[in-house]
């Protein structure tokens, strides 16, 4: 076998095996989730977030295919100071990810105050569903409903009041940061005012903040394989 032709077939060879194993990583990730009991969750994304974030919901889409059947999803978007559900709760989890759609990336769509929002979906768990309840909140966490005031981070009025209806109902809320097009794509300041406030709403619900620093935005690939392993420990079937 001449040198060219060898090195064809390697190449292809390294391709062939290359597409397996990513087909088995997918695979395995999807699989991941089908440890734990069925879940009722709502995925929450604020609209005006950077455009990058529409790149990310291939990854949304896959991970609401990956909850356990029997879950509970809905699907809102937190849009110039009002909650959008595209989708109301359902345990049909490819209507739920066929929902989603790329957010706005427009300062006209900004929340303003994410919290508000946060607590009117706290409102639209049922008391009398069986397992477990959680909010995913993909936002930047800022709130100017009040002007910006640094010194105020992760201690609003709305932030306590969602802590307080997340309890009350047993909702943990779990967050993934992203700059929106407004203060937080600019300034690190209002990056970490936000973070704070996500930090503390996720850390007294029983959830879990995911950031990945203050400047930029990169992928939510590393988000999600933490939140997986969050959910299985937290939410295991008794063996």
């Amino acid at each position: 076998m001449s040198y060219r032709k060898f090195a064809a077939f390697a190449v292809a060879v390294l391709l062939t095996l290359s597409a397996i194993g990513t087909a088995s990583a997918k695979t395995n990730e999807q699989r991941s989730l089908q440890a734990i009991e069925p879940l009722n969750i709502a995925i929450l994304i604020q609209d005006d977030l950077v455009a990058q974030v529409g790149n990310e919901i291939g990854v949304t889409r896959d991970f609401i295919r990956s909850l356990p059947q029997g879950s509970r999803v809905m699907v809102g978007y937190i849009t110039s100071g009002a909650l959008q559900v595209r989708q109301p709760f359902t345990t049909d989890l490819e209507k739920a990810a066929k929902s989603l759609r790329i957010p706005l990336a427009s300062r006209e769509s900004s929340a303003f105050n994410p919290y508000v929002e946060v607590l009117e979906a706290l409102r639209k768990f049922e008391r009398d569903w069986s397992g477990a309840n959680a909010v995913l909140l993909i936002s930047d966490g800022l709130d100017t409903s009040r002007g910006f005031d640094s010194t105020a981070a992760g201690h609003t009025i709305d932030i306590e009041r969602a802590i307080k209806e997340a309890n009350k109902r047993r909702v943990s809320v779990f967050s993934f940061y992203a700059p929106s097009e407004g203060l937080t794509s600019h300034s690190r300041l209002a990056a970490s005012y936000g973070q704070s406030s996500l930090n503390r709403l996720s850390n007294e619900t029983g959830g879990r903040a995911f950031f990945q620093g203050t400047t930029g935005f990169v992928t939510f690939d590393s988000y999600f394989s933490r939140l997986r392993e969050t959910l299985n420990r937290q939410y295991a079937r008794a063996r």
